[in-house]
């Protein structure tokens, strides 16, 4: 009897078959906090298969402090005011993925149930996709992520404050041959844990910048593929930790250089017959109606549902001109100066990519605004401004177009869309928008080089 592979498991059943035959004491359990940070532990075999039948619960505090682990004081889901009880999560068995660095370790995702489930990203990214479903489409969707690689480790970087860091390689060197040759030993190495782990890599190649390195993850069903980027993101750092480097996923670490993206590409096919609702051959640029109302959801929304996609203070360092980050709500037909780039193609081609986020945003958030925005746009049947031809840095654009400039602006716009509460729930909104102030909050108590450069002698 062949042995049961990790991607094959489909069950709790499946799951306990698998454990048992690997002769695991402990698996890995872990979940993706509202950050898109990994939070989990290892579990005993025994716990892990009655967590399979009956969930197990973790401490509700991961959805109540930040990335640094500082306590929000702002939020009602939880807090000293509910004494930090229990909250509980269920095993997803399909989920199940080889540690290619622990030998035969096995590690399964988690998502929260009950009250808190509300506020659990990957929840919320299912109920996206059940009104997908209610409305006759499943989504598909691809990631695409740009990183830099840091020749430091997390002690060398906090000895250095930060600055002064050495990246992996030195110079701008965008899709260079030489680079990756030289290096191929450790493209290798991440292609294939990218297998092992099956988020499998169909693009990998130096970009604009010193150590910069995009990866394009293979598409998949949408809830799938938001894993496998929160998976990617997480492993690829442990990944270079592990060879006494440090990959850094912020969406700008200098002012020198672009800033780290974190592109959505998103189809949608009716669940019926299977055919994309996105082509029609006959129609300009091939893109159906359908097509068209979801990109203008997408554009309409972008401003009210920007935090979600740039959910740092770092995130707005990036939204400037000329530095391949979109500054309004645009968009345009295979056009990368616009937010929503639509790229024509064949029936299993056609998609439109949503180049707004930034390299920070928690995988699961982007992904349900983007589809969520789209199917609003159909449900409104809204339609598109017009297109954008050439440069958009170098228009004007009307002022719906404009984005939050900051994190707190885009916290306001986010809790005051009416559009975005029936989109995820009030519970939902109203914890974001308030985690994301708290966020500018703390910004707000530090005094930043720039401010002692341009203050301390002269005024």
């Amino acid at each position: 009897m062949s042995r049961l592979q990790p991607r094959a498991v489909a069950s709790a059943e499946d799951a306990r078959r698998i454990v048992e035959a690997r002769g695991l004491s402990h698996v890995k359990v872990g979940m993706f906090d509202i950050d898109g940070v990994m939070l989990g532990k290892y579990m005993g075999r025994e716990k892990f298969f009655a967590s399979l039948e009956k969930g197990f619960a973790f401490c509700d505090v991961v959805l109540g402090w930040d990335s640094k682990d500082e306590l929000y004081d702002n939020v009602r889901f939880t807090g000293w005011h509910t004494g930090y009880p229990d909250a509980p999560l269920r095993i997803v068995p399909e989920s199940c993925r080889e540690v290619p660095a622990e030998g035969d370790m096995l590690l399964f995702l988690a998502e929260f149930e009950g009250p808190a489930e509300a506020l659990c990203p990957r929840g919320l990214l299912r109920r996206v996709l059940d009104r997908a479903e209610a409305m006759g489409f499943t989504a598909r969707a691809a990631l695409e992520y740009e990183f830099f690689l840091f020749q430091e480790t997390p002690e060398s970087v906090r000895e250095k404050g930060f600055r002064n860091l050495r990246p992996f390689t030195p110079d701008m060197m965008g899709y260079s041959m030489l680079r990756s040759s030289v290096h191929g030993e450790l493209y290798h190495e991440l292609l294939a844990m990218a297998e092992a782990m099956d988020f499998p890599i169909e693009g990998l190649h130096t970009e604009t910048g010193p150590g910069v390195l995009e990866a394009a993850i293979g598409v998949d069903e949408a809830l799938a593929a938001a894993d496998k980027g929160a998976l990617f993101k997480t492993f690829t750092k442990v990944w270079a930790q592990r060879r006494g480097l440090m990959a850094t996923f912020m969406a700008k670490w200098s002012p020198d250089y672009p800033g780290q993206s974190g592109h959505v590409h998103l189809s949608l096919n009716h669940a019926d017959s299977g055919a994309s609702a996105f082509f029609d051959a006959a129609a300009p640029d091939r893109m159906s109606d359908l097509q068209r109302h979801f990109v203008a959801g997408q554009q309409a929304l972008m401003p009210e549902l920007l935090a979600m996609f740039a959910p740092t203070i770092n995130s707005y360092t990036r939204l400037i001109p000329g530095f391949w980050a979109p500054t309004d709500a645009t968009w345009g037909v295979e056009n990368r100066t616009t937010a929503l780039r639509v790229i024509p193609g064949s029936e299993a081609s056609q998609r439109v990519e949503y180049r707004l986020g930034s390299a920070d945003a928690n995988p699961y958030l982007a992904m349900a605004a983007a589809i969520a925005s789209g199917l609003w746009g159909i449900e409104q049947r809204l339609e598109t401004d017009p297109p954008v031809e050439g440069n958009a840095y170098d228009r004007e654009h009307p002022p719906h177009q404009a984005l939050p400039r900051t994190l707190w602006e885009a916290a306001q716009r986010l809790r005051g869309s009416a559009a975005a509460r029936d989109l995820f729930g009030d519970d939902f909104v109203e914890h974001f928008a308030a985690t994301r102030e708290w966020e500018e909050r703390q910004f707000r108590r530090h005094i930043t080089d720039w401010e002692l450069d341009r203050y301390f002698e002269i005024i």
